[in-house]
C-alpha cells in the first residue's frame, strides 16, 4: 500500500479536534473529576462499609438496600437531580456550579459511592469467621480484628474502589447533563471528558478521532487498574 494512502487516514485522526492542548484538556478534565470523585466516595464509602460489616444497628437491613439499589441507579437521573441541586432555585444555586467541574463530581460522587460501598461490604463479610476468630485468641483488640479482616479483604476493597471508578470515567449521561460539554474558544476543555467528546465525534462522523480517544481511555483505565492492584499487593506487609 503507497504510504501516502496510510497518511490520509493519519491526518484525518490529527485534524482539527487535535488541535494543540484538545487532547491533553479532556484527558485532564476526564481523570481529574473521575479521581476526585473516586477519592471521596472512597473515603465515604469504606467507613460505610466497615461500620456495616463490624456493628449491628436499626436499620441496617434498609441502608443495605438502598446502598444495592443505588449500584442501579440510572445516571441521567442522578444527572437531572443533581442539576436541580446546582440550578439557581436549588439548595445549593448561590454557589454558581452549573455547567462547572465541581458539578460533574458531585454526580460521579453520586453514581461510585454505592458500587464501592456494595462490594467493599462484600468483601470484608466474606473473610472467614476462622480469621476473626484466630485474631481474638492471639489476645487482639477489637481494632486489632478489624485491621486483620481489612488486610485479608484489601483485594475486594480495590476492586469495589476500580468498580468505583470504572463507573465514573465511563460515565456520559450525567456529566453531559451537569457539565454541559464545554470548551473554550479555543477548544481547550472547561468540562468536556473523554466519553462526551467521544459521543461528540462519532456523532460529527469523525470516527477515527472518536476511536482514538476511546483508546486513550481504555490506556487510562488500564493504568489505573494497574496502581490500584499494585497498591493492594503492597497491603501484604501491613
Amino acid at each position: 500500500m503507497p504510504l501516502e494512502s496510510l497518511g490520509q487516514p493519519l491526518s484525518a485522526v490529527f485534524d482539527l479536534p487535535f488541535r494543540d492542548g484538545y487532547v491533553w484538556s479532556i484527558t485532564y478534565v476526564s481523570l481529574y473529576v473521575s479521581l476526585v470523585a473516586v477519592t471521596l466516595s472512597t473515603l465515604v464509602s469504606i467507613p460505610v462499609a466497615i461500620t456495616m460489616a463490624f456493628s449491628e444497628f436499626p436499620g441496617k437491613q434498609f441502608v443495605k438496600s438502598v446502598v444495592n439499589t443505588g449500584m442501579g441507579f440510572p445516571s441521567v437521573v442522578v444527572g437531572l437531580a443533581v442539576l436541580f441541586l446546582v440550578s439557581n432555585q436549588g439548595p445549593l444555586g448561590s454557589m454558581n456550579l452549573v455547567f462547572t467541574r465541581e458539578a460533574m463530581i458531585i454526580s460521579q460522587f453520586v453514581l461510585a459511592t454505592p458500587p464501592i460501598t456494595a462490594i467493599s461490604l462484600a468483601a470484608i463479610t466474606g473473610v472467614g469467621k476462622n480469621v476473626r476468630d484466630a485474631a481474638r485468641v492471639l489476645g487482639g483488640t477489637r481494632l486489632d480484628v478489624a485491621l486483620v479482616v481489612l488486610k485479608e479483604a484489601r483485594y475486594g476493597i480495590a476492586t469495589a474502589i476500580l468498580a468505583g471508578f470504572g463507573r465514573a470515567i465511563s460515565e456520559v449521561g450525567s456529566v453531559l447533563i451537569v457539565g454541559g460539554n464545554i470548551t473554550s474558544a479555543d477548544g481547550i476543555s472547561k468540562t468536556r471528558t473523554l466519553t462526551t467528546a467521544i459521543q461528540l465525534e462519532a456523532r460529527q462522523g469523525r470516527y477515527e478521532t472518536a476511536m482514538l480517544l476511546g483508546a486513550v481511555l481504555l490506556v487510562l483505565v488500564l493504568v489505573v487498574n494497574a496502581v490500584v492492584v499494585r497498591f493492594s499487593d503492597q497491603g501484604v506487609n501491613w
